[in-house]
């Protein structure tokens, strides 16, 4: 089973990016992970609900461009279940039962995911009510990833 990070936008803050890649080489002991980082899209200041929506789907182009047949996709949303460690450890046990060669876990960028990459997800998941930064939460995944797999 491989892990998938299929994210939008970059980390900027070094503290963030160090972090990440902690976490990374936690997991990549125990199981292969792949930290997929995408352009996101550049959003004027005036902006409509047509725009919004474009936006929107050609980053959700990008993501699905890096979503095989075989993976089991797990779109964080914040309207998905919310799940704690345990959750997520049965979310990996699912994909490999289904007989999927990964899981990719999908971040959007910040003004959220393509309607077409929330329709391809095997489920959605979500953390809290709350919406975070997503270069924070890709932190926070990073991180009940490595708790999961690796029990640190």
């Amino acid at each position: 089973m491989q892990i998938k990070l299929i994210v939008v936008g970059n980390v900027k803050e070094i503290f963030y990016q160090n972090k990440i890649e902690e976490f990374q080489k936690q997991i990549n002991k125990k199981m292969s992970i792949q930290l997929i980082c995408l352009k996101d899209e550049s959003i004027p200041k005036q902006t409509s609900e047509t725009v919004i929506r474009k936006i929107k789907e050609t980053e959700g182009e990008k993501i699905l461009n890096q979503i095989q047949n075989t993976d089991y996709v797990a779109a964080l949303c914040i309207d998905g279940k919310k799940m704690d460690n345990s959750k997520i450890k049965k979310s990996i046990a699912t994909a490999e039962q289904r007989g999927k060669s990964s899981i990719a876990f999908v971040i959007g960028g910040s003004l959220g995911l393509s309607d077409a990459v929330v329709k391809r997800a095997d489920e959605k998941i979500s953390f809290s009510n709350m919406t975070f930064p997503h270069q924070l939460m890709r932190v926070m995944l990073m991180e009940v990833l490595a708790d999961t797999i690796c029990g640190k």
